[in-house]
């Protein structure tokens, strides 16, 4: 028998999914998935090991939803599989109500589709979550992209980014921001591995100003950024610095905010934005997020306590990728 996380207060709205696509209960999309070769568990917590019950139980329905209506194209596969990470979501809660698992699905899209160069984990880099996702993303996304997409990691501090990229491979990119002329100058790009994860670049900057030119120099297009370090001294900071940019020089430029939840426990001030906002680091995530997400960038309890499924949502791009890249290939 299926056992998962709140799943008596979950199982209503995944019901009517599973009739809605005509699949006859959580099992039977598991067997469509092995079917096709699909081993959601391996997939999900491959990303994110520490990923709950109820993560792989969400990306199997979104799963066998793409594959019962055929989604070929890995970026319609994202879209449908972020139909059953909706399903998932707790009635009532700021997950449902912000339409977070259709916004994972939209993001894991935008990822797939060519039109989207660069992609950013903001301030990422002293979470290992994000780690997760990049590695999720760099080993799959490519498989349906004609050109491949380009990762980053960009957050405060130079020892930081350059231990995490010797830990998991990534390649580290050491940068000298030129406060006179605004100039941008890499000092050493050092890659620890010759493999996939050597594609992912780690940058750490020493302020902001450096961060927005990271940013500019990379041409990012899309990002998301990371809610449990510095949100108020960094992320949150460089990515509206960063849109403003962008609209007044023509860039398209999507931000999704990873927030709510975890703000309240950082400082006193995010207390004070009151129980409403989620916190400030919430609250600053609205001011340059084109979608908003909900809990942690990489505590699956904190993006559970938010009504949505127990996997970071940093992690959570990257298995969407690999969902709805698995699910694509296999329907080819």
């Amino acid at each position: 028998m299926v056992q998962f996380e709140s799943k008596e207060r979950r199982m209503p709205k995944i019901e009517a999914c599973l009739k809605e696509y005509g699949i006859a209960s959580l099992e039977d999309a598991k067997d469509l998935c092995l079917k096709h070769g699909i081993d959601v568990d391996k997939i999900v917590k491959g990303v994110q090991p520490i990923a709950f019950e109820n993560a792989v139980w969400a990306y199997t329905l979104g799963t066998a939803i793409a594959l019962k209506t055929g989604k070929k194209v890995a970026a319609e596969a994202s879209e449908a599989i972020g139909i059953g990470l909706q399903a998932f979501c707790i009635p009532g809660s700021v997950a449902e109500q912000r339409n977070v698992g259709i916004g994972h699905g939209n993001l894991g899209a935008m990822l797939l589709r060519d039109e989207t160069k660069c992609f950013c984990f903001l301030a990422g880099h002293e979470s290992f979550a994000a780690a997760e996702g990049a590695i999720g993303i760099a080993r799959t996304a490519n498989k349906a992209r004609k050109e491949p997409l380009r990762v980053i990691l960009n957050g405060l501090g130079k020892d930081a980014a350059y231990i995490i990229s010797r830990i998991n491979g990534f390649t580290y990119v050491e940068t000298n921001y030129v406060f006179e002329t605004g100039e941008l100058q890499v000092v050493r790009t050092v890659a620890f591995s010759d493999g996939e994860k050597a594609a992912v670049k780690v940058y750490g900057a020493n302020d902001v100003l450096e961060g927005v030119a990271i940013m500019k120099a990379e041409g990012v297009d899309v990002s998301i950024t990371g809610n449990s370090t510095n949100p108020t001294r960094f992320q949150h900071l460089v990515a509206g610095t960063y849109k403003k940019w962008s609209y007044e020089n023509n860039v398209k430029y999507f931000s999704v905010a990873s927030g709510g939840g975890t703000g309240r426990t950082l400082h006193p001030d995010n207390m004070g934005a009151g129980p409403a906002s989620y916190g400030l680091t919430d609250s600053m995530g609205r001011m340059h997020g084109d979608a908003q997400f909900a809990g942690s960038s990489s505590v699956p309890a904190h993006v559970e306590m938010m009504g949505l499924i127990g996997m970071g949502n940093n992690p959570m791009v990257g298995a969407t990728v690999a969902c709805a890249v698995a699910a694509s290939e296999a329907l080819k």
